[in-house]
């Protein structure tokens, strides 16, 4: 159901690609996994909402490692004449043992990264600010710059309350079951004084061209793995004629 499921796996080699972009055996693949993870939390616990990360890109081209930060304040992360850039391939070379690569990739409307916004809802609500209108304001933003629908749900004791509750605004329309739909989501949470209020948001950029073929090529070599060796394909429904037509 698209409603249950995350936006990005729904619509993975669709309209999505992976995060981690790399191919590894049986052996390699728990290890490299690990270094993702530990340089995504280094990245975003040295950073985090100061510099507006919106993504992060791992790639592992022959033997060697390329970080793509996607960020709306790349000079935060750069420093001034490069040395930001250079202290943290330092310290990202002493998680892995293979050279290590950093780029940086500047957000040019960070109104419509799903991440940046679920992190100013987050910092707002931090700030006490009533979270309707943290939602609201976010929303309208991204209203502004192209969006053709937004969502965001905040759950948690908002306001203050003693029973948590879940509430979601939406403006223009946001479709979770059309796979060809460019849609943005992302979570974040805020910490608050009376505990943590989740933050989810759902950013819809329009319809994407893709080719039919590419659309139904995994169900169909997936019909062809299922299939029985041996066995006959179902013969093609016959198509009615009325009676009337002939006449």
């Amino acid at each position: 159901m698209g409603q249950k499921i995350d936006p990005r796996g729904f619509r993975l080699q669709v309209t999505k690609d992976w995060s981690s972009r790399w191919f590894a055996n049986n052996q390699s693949f728990a290890s490299n996994l690990i270094e993702d993870i530990k340089i995504r939390e280094f990245l975003m616990k040295k950073f985090g909402r100061r510099a507006a990360i919106g993504r992060v890109i791992i790639e592992r081209p022959a033997k060697s490692i390329k970080v793509t930060m996607f960020t709306a304040r790349p000079g935060v992360v750069i420093g001034k004449k490069g040395e930001g850039i250079e202290q943290i391939k330092k310290e990202l070379q002493t998680m892995t043992t293979v050279p290590l690569h950093v780029n940086v990739e500047e957000i040019r409307k960070p109104e419509l990264n799903a991440q940046i916004v679920g992190d100013q809802v987050a910092q707002q609500l931090e700030k006490r600010v009533a979270f309707r209108r943290a939602m609201k304001r976010s929303m309208q933003a991204a209203m502004k710059l192209g969006a053709q629908g937004i969502k965001i749900e905040t759950s948690g004791r908002l306001n203050g309350i003693e029973i948590a509750r879940s509430e979601w605004y939406r403006e223009g329309r946001v479709p979770l079951h059309t796979i060809r739909a460019d849609v943005e989501y992302a979570t974040s949470e805020a910490l608050t004084t009376y505990g943590i209020i989740g933050i989810k948001v759902w950013i819809y950029k329009g319809d994407m061209n893709v080719n039919k073929a590419n659309l139904f090529k995994a169900t169909k070599e997936e019909d062809k793995t299922n299939r029985k060796p041996g066995a006959r394909k179902p013969a093609p429904r016959k198509r009615k004629v009325e009676k009337d037509a002939i006449a």
